[in-house]
């Protein structure tokens, strides 16, 4: 009888670990209210060597809306980055890209996730082989040998906390050709200690934007799954003010599948129209760069995610735009006027797709 109850307690768990997964998995979500800013917090000692820190990022609840997923230290595998999933822009709704370790870092969204995701590629550490060097000018590392210090180029003017790309008061970056590339790379789904890190999230009411207005109290744990004890870090504050949306989670889900596979979400953006937003349309005006400074520790060693405090930074900025590729349609080919045999009119051939990785 024993045996029986906890088999069913198994696949239960499973069931709910798989409807968990659905921001990671190949699943398409889609929403009408843009999600909150991201929360200003510490990052937490990182626990050992071989950990990469995975931003935090709001999630999407069907029944209660947008919910915080706090960023965590994984152990990653070797010789893989994590490129962090982003909420972007297109086609009138705000749509989840999912993140995936790949050999490197592709785009993101251009959001300032900090900790070493400032937008563009990541500065916080790198492979040597199969071990993993962490840069301690904007990690928190302190028991791990494998070290070494890069200046970083840091934005400390007019800095905010967009969560998202595109639309009205988005972040307007586009892939660069590297961050191309590498989205047609070999990529692995996020790993289970991932999936069930959001799923917990998902669990606890204090981490919905509903209740904590854009300052949830676990902000960031030292490992997945870890929601209590002394790597546990507050929120220091909301990135922004908190403006609830005027419609409920139910009315806001957009479509679960995407109406135009071409639709990507790196094509050109239309802001959205200011009745159905959840945001605070703040716009990401950038200044000159300066030298980094490293992040301030607090009482209990936290490197703080401050804009305006060394704990944000930004990497050298890419102020050139890129056209959008255009595709032309392939010529023709010639035809052969002979007697025999007729002439063969054949189809001229269709472009080639760009799979994206995200």
């Amino acid at each position: 009888m024993t045996t029986h109850r906890s088999i069913r307690w198994m696949l239960f768990a499973l069931l709910m670990l798989s409807f968990s997964a659905a921001s990671f998995a190949q699943v398409f979500i889609s929403v009408r209210v843009g999600p909150p800013a991201l929360p200003v917090y510490a990052q937490p000692l990182c626990p050992g060597p071989g950990y990469m820190w995975t931003p935090g990022y709001w999630a999407w609840n069907d029944d209660a809306g947008y919910y915080w997923v706090p960023g965590t230290w994984v152990l990653a595998p070797v010789g893989m980055l994590w490129t962090p999933g982003y909420w972007g822009w297109s086609g009138g709704l705000y749509v989840w890209h999912v993140g995936y370790w790949g050999p490197h870092i592709g785009f993101y969204g251009g959001v300032n996730y900090g900790f070493g995701y400032g937008g563009v590629g990541f500065v916080g550490g790198e492979w040597r082989g199969r071990s993993f060097y962490y840069n301690r000018s904007v990690t928190n590392v302190t028991n791990v040998t494998n070290v070494y210090n890069k200046t970083v180029i840091v934005n400390n003017t007019n800095v905010s906390h967009v969560s998202y790309n595109g639309g009205e008061g988005g972040v307007t970056a586009r892939p660069t050709p590297e961050e191309e590339r590498a989205a047609n790379e070999h990529h692995q789904n996020a790993l289970p200690a991932q999936t069930q890190h959001e799923h917990q999230a998902s669990q606890n009411r204090e981490n919905f934007a509903s209740n904590n207005h854009g300052r949830p109290a676990i902000a960031a744990t030292a490992k997945p799954g870890e929601f209590k004890g002394a790597g546990v870090v507050r929120a220091k504050a909301a990135g922004a003010e908190y403006h609830a949306p005027k419609m409920s989670p139910k009315e806001a889900r957009g479509p679960s599948t995407p109406p135009n596979r071409n639709n990507a979400a790196n094509r050109s953006f239309t802001p959205p129209s200011k009745g159905n937003q959840g945001h605070t349309g703040m716009s990401n005006n950038r200044g000159e760069s300066k030298p980094f400074t490293p992040p301030n520790k607090n009482a209990s060693g936290n490197a703080m995610h401050e804009p305006s405090k060394g704990g944000t930074y930004r990497p050298a900025e890419h102020s050139e735009s890129r056209p959008a590729p255009q595709h032309q349609n392939a010529p023709k080919p010639a035809e052969h006027h002979e007697s025999r045999p007729a002439p063969q009119h054949q189809s001229a051939p269709k472009p080639e797709e760009h799979h994206k990785g995200r």
